[in-house]
């Protein structure tokens, strides 16, 4: 499964490696045994720059918390980076074996919180910490394929065989959680899984291929292999900048499901599915980054002084938040949903058999640039269709938000008098409302008989004659029947008498 954003806008943003984003950005972030305090270095991290980039992130899957109160201050921490209240915290459960909870943050201009749901607790038997699933959907939207369901996870530590069968009991119920979400929702596992090779059961039972894919995830980068004390993966290595074990594991992971791929609604900002350069910490082909790790610290610590992913003061910030033994934050970006906008009538009004009768339809993406910013928002892709007695150009279009409208061409065919009328429908990729309708009405009159300006068509009656006289007052153009054309006078009522004497044809 290889498939590319719509968004080119933000997939060419790009280039330059991570950036303070447009769209959605989605982290997670292990910071180890949080309980409080620290709210600069976590503001740095946050919302520090480098060389133009920064972290900025819209929601975090947290890990470590020890508390509420811990919780609170990150969403403190991050509102005095952010300079605003737009954080706040999501339901927090504690009872998580050994007293490290998970927990989501968000900006609440970003995105609504629809429920928080304790699905199993955690054991000392079972998986460690408690499962906890958060519905989010984004603010201004109402459709399943706007709308996230997130799995904080903090797998069991270990490379033993207890602790893989651990933590294949937490991957298989929120796989089987993740099965029975609506049709077009996405979902979202993050945080520590603690898991040193895509091959351990845990990790498959979540990225695998089974009889019932609908709760599968993919890995967006592509990177499956033996990741533990491997420098093939230094560049994608979360663990530990702290140096107490060195850069040698990549543990801390975003995994998404297949609708972040399939250009409907949420999509991934890069190439998902397909495989990173493992050359590189800033992969032009995806937004997905391990924030911090520059590829410099295999078995060391978090390289500072010359740190070319975000240099010396939040690289710092990073180490002094992983404690001993603690994480490095992962993200990527989304566009949200294209939204659709259209003309919303077309009237043609009078025009003679055989004379052409055009008007122009404008279509254009009316997503939200003031929230969510131009590269932030999904090309609108559309097609037109046109009623019987009328043509449009078909497709497929596209346009992106921010720009202009698109216009095209709407013909009313003329070849037979009569009244004409129906619907154009515009389908679209905006899955927020059925194909847009635009109303299309016209008239043709038969030019061969001037004074049959009103149906019933091959009659001169009195509603031509009334037509004739309300139109000829009010200024309207269905009196306007004789040359010189533009103005109504002498001529126009001579050409009309004489014609509803002679009769029609």
């Amino acid at each position: 499964m290889r498939h590319r954003v719509l968004g080119l806008a933000a997939l060419a943003a790009l280039a330059g490696a991570a950036t303070a984003a447009d769209g959605l950005r989605i982290a997670a972030w292990n910071i180890t045994t949080y309980s409080g305090g620290h709210q600069p270095e976590i503001a740095t991290v946050a919302y520090g720059v480098f060389d133009g980039r920064s972290m900025d992130p819209d929601v975090i899957l947290l890990n470590e918390m020890t508390s509420l109160s811990a919780v609170n201050s990150v969403v403190q921490a991050l509102n005095n980076g952010l300079g605003s209240n737009d954080w706040v915290a999501a339901p927090f459960f504690t009872g998580s074996s050994g007293g490290l909870n998970n927990a989501l943050v968000y900006r609440e201009s970003q995105l609504d919180l629809l429920a928080a749901t304790l699905l199993w607790p955690g054991t000392s038997t079972e998986q460690p910490r408690n499962i906890v699933r958060y519905d989010l959907r984004l603010d201004g939207y109402a459709s399943e394929e706007a709308t996230i369901s997130f799995y904080p996870t903090h797998m069991k530590a270990g490379s033993g065989s207890g602790d893989i069968a651990r933590r294949l009991i937490e991957s298989q119920r929120i796989r089987d959680d993740a099965e029975t979400l609506p049709a077009g929702r996405n979902f979202v596992i993050g945080g520590d899984t603690n898991t040193q090779s895509s091959a351990q059961s845990c990790y498959q039972e979540l990225v695998g291929s089974q009889a019932n894919n609908a709760g599968r995830f993919f890995d967006p980068i592509a990177a499956p292999g033996t990741w533990n004390n491997s420098s093939t993966f230094r560049y994608l290595h979360t663990q530990d900048p702290s140096g107490a074990g060195g850069m040698d594991d990549r543990h801390d992971q975003l995994l998404a499901s297949a609708s972040f791929g399939d250009q409907v609604g949420l999509d991934y900002v890069g190439l998902f599915d397909t495989p990173w350069n493992l050359s590189t910490w800033n992969d032009p082909n995806h937004s997905y980054r391990c924030w911090g790790n520059d590829g410099t610290s295999f078995n060391l610590s978090l390289t500072t002084t010359g740190n070319v992913n975000v240099g010396a003061t939040i690289a710092q910030a990073i180490i002094t938040m992983a404690g001993s033994g603690g994480h490095c934050p992962v993200f990527f970006d989304t566009v949200v949903p294209a939204r659709a906008g259209a003309t919303a009538s077309i009237d043609f009004g009078t025009v003679n058999v055989g004379d052409t009768a055009q008007a122009t339809l404008e279509v254009y993406n009316a997503g939200d640039t003031a929230r969510w910013g131009a590269a932030g928002i999904e090309d609108l892709s559309y097609t037109l269709i046109a009623p019987v007695g009328f043509t449009v150009p078909g497709g497929p279009f596209t346009d992106a938000a921010g720009g202009g409208v698109n216009t095209h061409t709407v013909t009313m065919l003329t070849s037979t008098p009569g009244i004409y009328s129906g619907t154009l429908y515009v389908f679209s990729n905006d899955p927020e409302s059925p194909p847009l309708a635009v109303a299309l009405t016209g008239e043709v009159a038969d030019s061969s008989c001037p004074a049959d300006i009103a149906p019933p068509f091959g009659v001169l009656d009195l509603q031509d004659i009334n037509a004739f006289i309300a139109g000829f007052l009010g200024n309207d153009p269905i009196a306007d029947i004789a040359e010189p054309f533009g103005i109504l006078d002498l001529q126009d009522v001579n050409l009309f008498i004489s014609s509803f004497v002679a009769g029609c044809p």
